[in-house]
């Protein structure tokens, strides 16, 4: 098992699961999936990684269940309301993650200062669909860093479990927090969060990021005007359908990797038009990206635009 951490400044969740995300493996086994549909339990005592709490049942419904630490208190109550209005927000829009379609949060107080997510996919976390974040202050308030790392972990379950397929072959791509970025205005706006969208659209417009070349600004340049132009959630959600229709897979998960040509092209496929005009003003176009695309237009015909 891999495992990365999502540190406290999101700024590098890098996601972990069993060859989930980067899935590095070509030819891996295809996950199980097992039926989780039964009443969760009143505790559950974490068993990855140096987490080995026993957590409490603090709020359930059929859409999400929360758990605490003991030392996180039960009068904090926020989670259950945003959590659920997120989650169902997400299944409503990207489909249902596994039979039981649960969210199960965990949440800690004064520990682990950052979160990690998994799926229901993975055996590791008893093949829920999972948010686990720790946190080196308290979760009293319901916006700023407590709300945005709780909803960017529900967005690497998204990516990673997307349509019943394992795995997320951009991931080495758009690496941490790129595709996080515009999943999260999209839930913010969604919900008419309006306060939380402006902040978020306001933080985002102002990233840079190193990859794939120095200044690249992805929300501003890429995430923003696709989504922006050409229909919203629409096109995130057409993006994941695209590719559980035509990209290699074993059953229900990815056996590889995308290119960066792989990736516009998909990307174009997601919005209907050709996107290297906008992928050009965004990333850059190397000669070797002009190879790939144009391959990738040959290996996977079924993406038009």
């Amino acid at each position: 098992m891999k495992r990365y951490l999502c540190n406290v400044l999101l700024a590098g969740c890098s996601l972990f699961t069993l060859a989930t995300f980067a899935a590095k493996n070509a030819g891996w086994m295809a996950p199980v999936v097992k039926d989780t549909t039964a009443m969760p339990p009143l505790t559950w005592k974490e068993h990855w990684f140096e987490h080995a709490q026993v957590m409490r049942r603090v709020f359930s419904n059929s859409s999400v269940t929360v758990y605490y630490d003991k030392e996180t208190p039960e009068s904090i109550t926020w989670p259950d309301t945003l959590l659920t209005k997120v989650w169902n927000y997400t299944t409503k829009t990207y489909g249902a993650f596994g039979k039981d379609n649960r969210l199960f949060v965990l949440l800690h107080t004064g520990k682990y200062g950052g979160g990690h997510p998994s799926t229901y996919f993975d055996g590791s976390h008893d093949y829920r669909n999972v948010i686990d974040v720790g946190h080196e202050g308290d979760w009293v308030s319901n916006t700023g860093w407590n709300l945005d790392a709780a909803v960017h972990e529900v967005g690497h379950i998204v990516e990673g479990a997307a349509k019943g397929v394992h795995g997320s072959p951009a991931f080495p791509i758009w690496k941490d927090s790129k595709w996080m970025e515009i999943y999260q205005y999209d839930v913010y706006r969604a919900l008419g969060w309006d306060a939380e969208a402006q902040r978020w659209f306001d933080t985002q417009m102002k990233n840079t990021d190193n990859f794939p070349r120095p200044g690249t600004q992805w929300f501003k340049n890429w995430f923003y005007p696709v989504y922006h132009q050409y229909g919203g959630a629409k096109v995130l959600n057409n993006f994941f359908t695209i590719l559980a229709a035509n990209f290699p897979r074993n059953g229900n998960g990815y056996t590889r990797d995308m290119n960066w040509g792989e990736f516009i092209h998909f990307w174009s496929g997601a919005a209907g038009v050709n996107l290297k005009p906008q992928a050009t003003i965004a990333f850059g176009w190397p000669a070797s990206w002009e190879e790939e695309f144009l391959q990738a237009q040959k290996e996977f015909p079924g993406v038009k635009y």
